[in-house]
Order: structure tokens, then C-alpha cells, then sequence
């Protein structure tokens, strides 16, 4: 038995983060145990846990959230000890720790900044001794906008463009450091600030100095020696400061890395200034994980364009940085640009909008590995100018770069472009995950849009652990939202405190926690996300919801990008987006209500009373009497069988079903039907449907894109046309997740693996096989542990089955033609030939343009019913006939007999 991946808060060994609530979570692994037969946790100051400060035992315990009542000191380190034994007798004992920072202790370091007219970007340092023995030594560190710190010309930690983004206006959020090994005996500190978030040009106004206009560091440096002392350095006006190399930065723009910007520079340090800035309830512990290199990647491709350019290409599409080696002479200028796909074979980035999206080089002629400091980029592309000599792949790399988490979930199956699909969405959520969830990371935008983070945020689930992640997102929305009195922005930070109503937007303060609650149970976060989820409630009921508990008409996104609204390249779609909002208000109060009442709050009943309350109003304003949908648009039926509000779910499925049939089966859904269409689908007997809008290739679908060469997933479904031209500059990101949450139903479905409840305690594994696919392989590895689901089709139509189940976790198994079955942890192969061979997938209910693909349907179909294969060749009216209704065309000239012979032959192909 071994127990691993202990974390705290959902971090492993962090050091000074925000610890309101300390949780500790595990897996076990390694054992032949099923289930625990005791269990405890310890937590101690001291490594050998001489003195035990609490225990918890069996009936408190949760591996995926067991809380831990310390009451918390600063500046000290904790130990948390697990110990678990299996009902067989084995046993293990895991170890880990945390350590807190400054918390309430007052900062005895000031906030230094330049002189008045230095508004370069500086570089701060300190020269210091130590005297005796070293025991620890911990930096205490936030600069504005961005820092990079180095203690004697080593860089201090991994991370990039720290201390991230957040409301400047609200907190400072420090960073600590453990840089004990880094220590010498004659020692210098330098930190070298950017403009990052805080000053840098940022936002849909595209404002400059949004948060301040001057950089500025603060940070402690504490020294603790064997015999107890504690040495502290501290920022003030004793630093000192020079200008660094970086002529300027940017989110948006770039930088500009210029070694020829001084003369002597270190000559002409001058004295730090103190600046008053608020220090006192302003900083606190970081929130976030640290972004970071996560992956480097090689040029691919050398092009030379038609236009005469060098363009590396790194082949996929990524957020990050190019990293290269220059050997240059005194002076030479070298500038990359950076773009997500080429345009008639010549370099292109004009969808960035007004972000320049550059770097340049000025060489001093010293051999050096280059690097940006304080910006990122969005790209695939990159363009080469004023390089002098030969230009070599090897000398370059892409850096890839986003928050520190851990990959979870993983799929693959026989088709490759579903596979492609789903790296899509997981190099969709590596791009955007950059601190806050983004919408995009490579135009003039790159915020925290609430509408994309609510509709990917299942599918970031399954992809990484996100606990921390949306922690923070959910406390810098927390900010906005008290700005608000309630109300959630439409994306954050939020300029100018734009108010307003928008569902589905302002939805994500109730969908994300629900979401989280699904996925990782983790009671530690309850109560605080309660009180987000409340107050957008009351909200919506005090200022947007009418008498009668539906909404007022307003500004709302709506079934934003759908191809149902009035041309295909509006931003609006077709469904009524007063109804939308309604349904949405629906399902906040009633996420609200039940995480009331799993936290025993007082009021959770007021929320379950409302969400009925807007059901019936629903129900009376937007279903006839005898049970019909008045929206008649996919994604009017989606949301209602997704928030099950129908007064005949039947009569919706038969409306959904004819109205796909009029759609001619093309998928018409935006950002709110589009990323739950397909496991709606599933979980409402519509499978087949679902498999369809997966494996569509032509426009609108999910592998058009795929077709066309996308390494990510596109804002729109005709981002760029069959030709390779992009389709407009306006709003046109070729990195933006929110239809990559189609990987849910690969996940859910195709592969079976689902949550029963909450937390993964315990799980559905209820694979849906399809000839399709010939064998699918997946994983998730949840806070219990990893369930395992693969399966695979034989030649012979036996099906193979391989699950598996986490330590102390269990899983209800369903598969075709057996019995429902409950299986206890562990590893389980299953083997057998179903009376229904599951190679077939034609039949009654299979389309006519899809038949023709197939040389033997074509066959059968020549010899039973010709009229089908010039239906199937057709329009789009004749290809998305079914052969069921094809029976019925007499007036064609359908024989329905012979129709019934060629379906029955059909279901006997063999696929795969």
C-alpha cells in the first residue's frame, strides 16, 4: 500500500498561500485492500511529530477533504501525517506539509519605487551579510505591475509574470519563497520589475495604468539563524535601483529587450524611494498557483513564405514564449512576431486586433540565451526579422506556459481526429489557464469572461485538478461581485464596474461551485462559496427578476455565436433570450438551494421555495398546456431537458427531434446550447443523435476545424472557411475553449466515467459502444483515486472491458445486455459476445448521406432502394433523410417492402 498525492488545499507543500480553511486530501495506491479499515490524520510543528496538535480519526475522515481544526501561526511550517490500513491488513503512512506566511504580523518592509522621471523599468538590489549558521530563509515578496527576483544571480523560483492577476484595487497578493539553499555568506538580492496587469495596457478599452502608473517592490527577506535569531531584510530606502534591459512590456504588445539602453548602468544606481502605499489589510497570502513552463516544444518547420519572410512553425497553437540563442553583432535588431495560422502561405496575426503581439531584440554582441520577461503570447507562428546569418531550429523553442496544475483526465480512441478533438480542448484550457480562466489568450482581450468559464468548466475538471485554480477565480469574483451589491460582471477585472444582469455570464457564481462540489466534494470551500451563490441569487430576484419570477428584458448575450440567429456570422442566436436568462435563474436558486442545505445554512430553504416559484412561471410562460416548448430552436430544448423543466419530457424530446429534422441535422447551438449538446443528448436516449454532431466533418461541426488544421479549439464554428481564409478580424480567436467542452461527453459518455453524487466517492462507469470506435481508452484520476475505463471491440464482436476502481471508492458498471452491476475497489476485466453485435451500426434510424460513405450500404442500397443513393448524394434536405423515412416516400417511388429488406441488411454490416 502507498499513499500518494497528498495535498493541502489542493496544493502539494505549499508554502505562504491563503489557508482559511486547511484541508488535506490523498489517494492510496499499491494495495490489495479494498476499503480502509482505519484511518487517522495527525498534525504536528515538529517533523517527528513528538507533539501531536490534532488527530482525526475514522468518522471525521474524507481522502478527498478531510478538514484540519489548527489554528494557524505565522511564519511556521506544519506537518500533516496520514495513516491508512486496508480491511486486508496492509498499511501505509504518507507524509506532507505546509507552512504559513506573514499572515496578521505587520510588514516591516516599505514599498520603494524609482525616483520622479525614472520610469524605466528598474532593477532593485541589496547587498547583505550572514553572520552565523543558517537554519531557513524565506522571501516575502510582491512587486506591481510583474517581478522577477534573483538572490546572487540565481533566479528565485520557476514562476512567470508573478504576483498574476487580480483586483489591485482590493489586495496585493505576496508570494513566499524558501530560498535557503540559495544563501551565501556575502550576498546580493536584485528584482527586476514589469508593468504586467497593473500597468501595462489591458481591457476591452484598452486603458493603460489601469490598477497605478508607478512600478513598485516590496518583499522581506527573513534570515532565521540555528540559535533562534531572526534576521529580517527589508525594502526601503537603503536599496538601491538602476535601469534593466527591458526598454518596454506589455501584455497585449510584447517587449522590447534592449541591451544597448545603457551606458554604465550599474554606475549610475541610485538610492530606492519610498512610496505611500498602503500596506495594512492590502497584502495577503497568494490565492493561485504559479503559472509556469509546463512544456517546451521544437520548431517543427522553417517556411519561407511567398512574401519572402522566415516564419518558424512550432505546430500547435499554445500560449507562451519563444526562448532562442543569439550570437549576434553589437546592435543587430531582431523582431518576432507572433500569429495562430498563415494566410495564402504568408505570415498573419491581424485577428489580435491592436496587440502588436512582439518581440525585440537588440544585441550588445554577447552570446546569450534571449528570452520576454514580463509578457506572453498566443501562437503557432512566429515571424523571424533582422536575424543575421544562418537561422537554425534547433537555436529556438517554444516555451509553453500556464498555471502549475496536475493533468487528470485522458482519452484516446480509434479515430484520430477525435483525438485531435480532444487535445484541442485540453491545449484550449493549457492556452487559457494563464492565472484567471481567460477567453483567449493572443488579441486585445485575454480576460476572465464568466460566460466561457462556466460553460468549460466541466470538462477543466476532467482535463486538470482545478481545486485551487477556480479557488482563487472564485475569490477574485467574490471582489467583484461586493462591488456589485450581488451582481456578477461579465468578465473580470471588471472596468469601470459595469453592473447588469447577464445569465449565463453572471450564472458562473452558481455553475462553477456546483461544478467543483460534482467533482472534488471538497466541504473545506462551502460555506465561502455559498455566500457567492446567494448573493447572485438575490441579485437576480431584487433587480432583474418581474413579479411573476421570470426576467426583465435587458441586455443579455444569450445563445451567444449561435448560426440560428439572423445571418450566420451573427453574434446573437435565434433562441429567446429572456427564456435563457429564466432558466438560468432557475438552476442558480436551485444549485443555491442544495448546497444550502448540505451546509445547514438557515435560509436554503427560501432558495428551493424561489426555484419552484420560477419553474412554474417557466412552465406556464413558455409550455402550452398540453406540454409543447414555445422555443422552438435546439438550444430551447437543450436547456430544458439539461435543467429538467418540461411538463412532458416526452412532447420536448418529439419538438427537439423534429426540429433537428428540419435543421436538416446541422448544428445551429452557441455558447449555451452547443458546449452541453451532446451529453445532453446521451442522458436523454438520444445517443445516436450525439454520435452524429461528434463525427460530422462538414461545416458547422466540431471536426470541421479539425479538417482545416486546428490545434485548438476556434470562438466561432466558421472561424476560418473551407478555402483556409479566416473569416473576419473582429472578434475571431482561434484559442477559445468553450466549445471544448464537448470533451465532457467523451469523458461521460463515449468513455462512461461520471460522478454519482458528489465528489467521485463514487462513480458511474456506463461506457455507451458504438462500431464506430473500436476501442476507446480512458482515465480520471479524481481525489480518490483513478477510475479507468476501456474498452475495446474485436474482431469476432466481442466486446473487452477494463475498469478500474479507486481504494475505498466504488462505481455502479453498466454495459450493454448485462446486468447492472456494484463493483468495490479494484481492477476488473470483463469479456463477452453481446447478442446484438455492436460492429453494426446501421439501420432504420441511420442517415442517407452517411449510408453512401459505405461501399457495402451503397450495395444494398443499389439493389433495394436505388432512390436512396442519389437522396444520400444530394442536398442537405436528401442526405439527412433517415431510412425509416424513406419507407414512407411512396410518392418517390419507395417500395417499403424492399425498403424494410435493405434495413434489415443494412443492420448486418460489419464496421471497423
Amino acid at each position: 500500500m502507498k499513499i500518494s498525492d497528498l495535498k493541502i488545499n489542493g496544493i502539494t507543500q505549499p508554502i505562504g498561500y491563503f489557508l482559511e480553511n486547511v484541508s488535506v486530501s490523498w489517494t492510496v495506491e499499491d494495495t490489495v485492500s479494498q476499503l480502509a479499515d482505519e484511518q487517522y490524520v495527525e498534525v504536528s510543528k515538529s517533523q517527528d511529530f513528538a507533539e501531536i496538535l490534532c488527530k482525526i480519526s475514522d468518522k471525521d475522515i474524507d481522502a478527498g477533504c478531510t478538514i484540519l481544526p489548527v489554528e494557524l501561526e505565522a511564519y511556521t511550517r506544519y506537518y500533516v501525517r496520514v495513516f491508512v490500513k486496508g480491511n486486508l491488513g496492509d498499511e501505509a503512512v504518507g507524509e506532507t506539509f505546509f507552512e504559513t506566511g506573514k499572515l496578521q504580523d505587520p510588514w516591516k518592509a516599505e514599498w520603494i519605487g524609482t525616483k520622479e522621471g525614472d520610469d524605466f523599468h528598474p532593477i532593485f538590489s541589496k547587498s547583505f551579510q550572514t553572520q552565523k549558521e543558517v537554519k531557513a530563509v524565506r522571501l516575502y515578496i510582491c512587486g506591481l505591475g510583474a517581478y522577477e527576483a534573483y538572490l546572487n544571480g540565481e533566479r528565485i523560483g520557476e514562476e512567470y509574470l508573478a504576483p498574476g492577476l487580480f483586483d489591485y484595487t482590493k489586495e496585493y497578493q505576496y508570494q513566499t519563497h524558501d530560498v535557503t539553499k540559495m544563501i551565501h555568506a556575502d550576498n546580493e538580492i536584485c528584482v527586476t520589475l514589469g508593468k504586467g496587469w497593473y500597468m501595462g495596457r489591458f481591457g476591452l478599452e484598452g486603458k493603460t495604468c489601469l490598477y497605478g502608473d508607478k512600478m513598485a517592490l516590496i518583499c522581506e527577506l527573513h534570515i532565521l539563524y540555528e540559535d533562534g535569531v531572526r534576521e529580517v531584510i527589508a525594502t526601503d530606502d537603503s536599496w538601491q535601483y538602476y535601469g534593466s534591459d527591458i526598454e518596454d512590456s506589455s501584455i497585449y504588445d510584447g517587449e522590447i529587450y534592449n541591451h544597448t539602453l545603457w551606458d554604465n548602468k550599474d554606475n549610475g544606481k541610485k538610492n530606492a524611494v519610498v512610496l505611500s502605499m498602503k500596506k495594512e489589510g492590502m497584502l495577503i497570502e497568494r490565492f493561485g498557483v504559479p503559472m509556469k513552463v509546463k512544456k517546451e516544444l521544437p520548431v517543427t518547420e522553417i517556411i519561407q513564405t511567398p512574401a519572402g519572410e522566415t516564419v518558424l512553425d512550432f505546430g500547435q497553437n499554445m500560449t507562451g514564449y519563444v526562448e532562442f540563442k543569439a550570437d549576434l553583432p553589437m546592435g543587430i535588431r531582431v523582431v518576432l512576431d507572433f500569429g495562430e495560422i498563415l494566410q495564402e502561405g504568408n505570415f498573419y496575426n491581424d485577428n489580435y486586433r491592436s496587440a502588436k503581439s512582439r518581440f525585440v531584440y537588440v544585441s550588445d554582441g554577447t552570446k546569450e540565451v534571449v528570452w520576454p520577461h514580463f509578457t506572453y503570447y498566443g501562437f503557432r507562428y512566429v515571424r523571424v526579422s533582422g536575424w543575421i546569418g544562418e537561422l537554425k531550429a534547433e537555436d529556438f523553442k517554444a516555451k509553453v506556459v500556464y498555471s502549475d496544475l496536475d493533468r487528470t483526465g485522458y482519452f484516446e480512441c480509434s479515430n484520430e481526429k477525435i483525438n485531435r478533438l480532444y487535445e484541442n480542448s485540453f491545449w484550449g484550457q493549457c492556452s487559457n489557464f494563464t492565472d484567471v480562466p481567460t477567453d483567449c489568450p493572443q488579441r486585445d482581450e485575454r480576460m476572465a469572461w464568466t460566460g466561457d468559464t462556466q460553460a468549460f468548466a466541466p470538462t477543466a475538471c476532467y482535463h486538470m485538478d482545478t481545486r485551487v485554480f477556480y479557488r482563487k477565480f472564485l475569490h477574485d469574483l467574490r471582489n467583484e461581485q461586493i462591488k456589485l451589491n450581488g451582481g456578477i460582471p461579465n468578465y473580470f477585472p471588471n472596468q469601470g464596474n459595469l453592473g447588469g444582469c447577464c445569465a449565463v455570464w453572471g450564472d458562473c457564481g452558481t455553475f462553477v461551485p456546483d461544478t467543483l462540489r460534482k467533482f472534488y466534494g471538497n466541504k473545506a470551500d462551502y460555506k465561502t462559496e455559498y455566500e457567492t451563490m446567494s448573493a447572485w441569487v438575490d441579485y437576480i430576484t431584487r433587480e432583474c427578476a418581474t413579479e411573476n419570477h421570470l426576467i426583465k428584458k435587458q441586455h443579455q448575450f444569450g445563445d451567444w455565436l449561435a448560426l440560428d440567429g439572423v445571418t450566420k456570422q451573427s453574434m446573437r442566436g435565434g433562441t429567446d433570450e429572456e427564456y435563457i436568462a429564466a432558466m438560468y435563474y432557475y438552476s442558480s436558486a436551485k444549485k443555491t438551494a442544495d448546497m444550502g442545505k448540505e451546509i445547514g445554512a438557515s435560509d436554503w430553504k427560501q432558495y428551493e421555495l424561489l426555484a419552484e416559484m420560477i419553474k412554474s412561471a417557466i412552465l406556464k410562460e413558455y409550455f402550452s398546456e398540453t406540454g409543447r416548448l414555445a422555443i422552438d430552436t435546439q438550444t430551447g430544448y437543450i436547456v430544458a431537458l439539461r435543467f429538467g423543466i418540461f411538463k412532458d419530457k416526452e412532447k420536448v424530446l418529439e419538438g427537439l427531434r423534429k426540429r433537428l429534422r428540419l435543421d436538416a441535422y446541422e448544428l445551429k447551438c452557441g455558447f449555451v446550447g452547443a458546449p452541453v449538446l451532446c451529453q445532453t443528448l446521451a442522458d436523454n436516449d438520444l445517443i445516436e443523435n450525439a454520435y452524429e454532431f461528434l463525427l460530422k466533418e462538414d461545416f458547422p461541426s466540431w471536426l470541421y476545424c479539425i479538417n482545416l488544421g486546428a490545434t485548438t479549439i476556434w470562438e466561432r464554428w466558421n472561424s476560418v472557411e473551407a478555402d483556409g481564409k479566416i473569416s473576419g478580424t473582429g472578434m475571431n480567436s482561434l484559442n477559445h475553449y468553450a466549445y471544448g467542452n464537448v470533451a465532457e461527453f467523451l469523458y461521460e459518455s463515449v468513455a462512461g466515467i461520471k460522478s454519482l453524487g458528489y465528489g467521485f466517492k463514487k462513480a458511474v462507469i456506463a461506457p455507451e459502444i458504438t462500431g464506430r470506435f473500436s476501442y476507446v481508452n480512458t482515465s480520471y484520476k479524481s481525489v480518490y483515486g483513478k477510475y479507468v475505463c476501456n474498452w475495446k471491440i474485436e474482431k469476432d464482436g466481442r466486446l473487452n472491458v477494463h475498469v478500474e476502481v479507486p481504494f475505498n471508492c466504488q462505481a455502479v458498471l453498466r454495459l450493454p445486455e448485462r446486468e447492472e452491476e456494484i463493483l468495490k475497489a479494484g481492477s476488473y476485466d470483463i469479456s463477452y459476445i453481446p447478442s446484438k453485435d455492436v460492429r453494426c451500426i446501421y439501420g432504420e434510424n441511420s442517415l442517407l448521406g452517411e449510408l453512401v460513405k459505405n461501399p457495402e450500404a451503397i450495395r444494398i442500397l443499389e439493389n433495394k432502394v436505388p432512390q436512396a443513393i442519389w437522396l444520400g448524394n444530394g442536398d442537405a434536405e436528401g442526405r439527412t433523410i433517415r431510412m425509416k423515412e424513406l419507407k414512407e416516400m411512396f410518392y418517390m417511388g419507395v417500395n417499403p417492402v424492399s425498403c424494410q429488406e435493405a434495413i434489415e441488411e443494412l443492420e448486418k454490416i460489419v464496421v471497423g
